[in-house]
């Protein structure tokens, strides 16, 4: 589910393992997998795609999951301050990944990844993302990309192109707007920090991802003009009433669906939302589509995200057994598996996707899309999200300092002003994740 999504009221709760760890046998070692949320249907996808198998196949382990809601992190960060904790760690991103092993609370992977060929198996940009001092800490359980959903069907009756640069987005969101459509199906009533995926949008398909890059690696500051008409772009819209009126009220998944039934013209977000088209377009007999987010240029821009990360609890009683589930999860036939069932959630950055066979039920668009976010990384074209390339108390001062601005409680340059002095502190600190070199 990751920083982006969160779950329908009532399922957030559940921190009930699948298999307690009351009833190994003596010659058993129990490996505990904290979780945050899933649906019932995707436990119970959890539990015969991943804990069932891994168990035949490992009788030496005893693999279970933990439910633990919203509240994950937090519970982490007690339980590892305290030397307990699960033996899989599974954290929020990269940086996250960052304060861990600087805490010496994660154990290094590089002999895993030596010992299993995840060096060869992986996508190397990911291995690099998941690294801290030069040593491997994380593997990327997920990862995603912003760009343009919307609704194939309205497009059509309504002799609509989808747009290519920032000028014809504008200009169709004013259209849509003149004929009584909220531009975007945006909110973010249950997750306040959707407002970053906004942010990452206009800062790579405006600024641009060199800037961006620059910025992270500290070769220019987040006060750069570049970043300041970004900003002020992204006012712009909420001025225009781009968001609707009712942005802090909806849900993420109430403002998704206003897609397909015709009420919002476009979704600016992020690729977890393929988990959400089964349960809205066919019966609003829609078609969905998806575009990279337009620029000013007119190429597409795919910033780069990582959702979640998988590490080793550096005080596991059993890191091989942990082990053994990493690399039981980061295979072609889990990745098939996995993906035929439950999309956007489990887009592991396997470097060869030839041996991937998804179910005839999968929507085409989800494979194209992947295929297109795959080969973009191999080739270098990518832009950066906030939630993966930014320190913590930064990205945390981003989301509701975007708020301030949209509220005109504060100007764009002031925002990037605080923004860039609590970057350069963070990054001092050594709390900023990985950057890799750009190709």
């Amino acid at each position: 589910m990751q920083r982006r999504t969160v779950l329908k009221a009532g399922l957030g709760l559940t921190i009930l393992p699948f298999m307690t760890r009351f009833g190994f046998a003596a010659d058993q070692k129990p490996v505990g997998f904290w979780y945050e949320s899933a649906s019932p249907e995707n436990q119970d996808n959890l539990k015969t795609i991943l804990i069932d198998p891994f168990n035949a196949a490992h009788p030496e382990d005893l693999l279970s999951i933990d439910f633990r809601g919203s509240d994950l992190d937090n519970q982490l960060r007690i339980a590892m301050l305290s030397g307990t904790g699960p033996d899989v760690v599974f954290t929020a991103g990269p940086s996250y990944v960052a304060a861990k092993a600087q805490a010496g609370q994660l154990l290094p992977l590089d002999d895993y990844a030596k010992k299993y060929g995840w060096n060869d198996n992986l996508l190397p940009l990911f291995l690099d993302l998941g690294k801290y001092d030069g040593k491997l800490y994380a593997l990327a359980k997920t990862y995603e990309t912003l760009g343009l959903f919307y609704n194939k069907t309205t497009f059509k009756t309504n002799g609509w192109n989808v747009p290519t640069t920032i000028a014809e987005f504008e200009s169709l969101a004013d259209e849509m707007k003149a004929k009584g459509l909220i531009p975007f199906g945006a909110g973010n009533a249950d997750w306040r920090p959707a407002n970053e995926h906004y942010v990452s949008i206009v800062l790579n398909s405006i600024a641009g991802p060199d800037k961006v890059y620059k910025a992270l690696t500290g070769a220019i500051p987040w006060t750069d003009p570049a970043f300041v008409a970004a900003i002020d772009k992204l006012a712009q819209w909420w001025d225009k009433g781009y968001f609707g009126d009712n942005y802090f009220s909806l849900t993420l998944e109430q403002a998704f669906a206003q897609i397909a039934t015709g009420q919002a013209g476009m979704a600016p977000t992020g690729t977890w939302n393929f988990t959400e088209i089964p349960n809205y377009f066919p019966q609003n007999n829609a078609e969905p589509g998806f575009v990279g987010f337009p620029s000013a240029s007119g190429d597409p821009v795919y910033a780069l995200g990582i959702g979640s990360t998988l590490s080793i609890n550096a005080k596991s009683d059993n890191a091989d057994g942990a082990a053994a589930v990493l690399d039981y999860i980061f295979k072609d036939d889990f990745y098939s598996k996995m993906n035929s069932v439950w999309q956007g959630e489990w887009n592991l950055p396997l470097n060869d996707l030839s041996g991937v066979k998804l179910s005839d039920k999968v929507s085409p668009l989800y494979i194209e899309v992947m295929n297109t976010l795959s080969k973009a990384v191999k080739a270098g074209n990518y832009g950066y999200t906030t939630w993966t390339f930014l320190p913590p108390a930064t990205d945390t001062y981003l989301v509701s300092g975007m708020e301030e601005v949209w509220l005109k409680k504060t100007t764009s340059a002031d925002f990037l002003k605080k923004l860039d002095q609590t970057f350069k502190t963070e990054k001092d600190a050594g709390k900023a994740p990985a950057v890799p070199a750009r190709v």
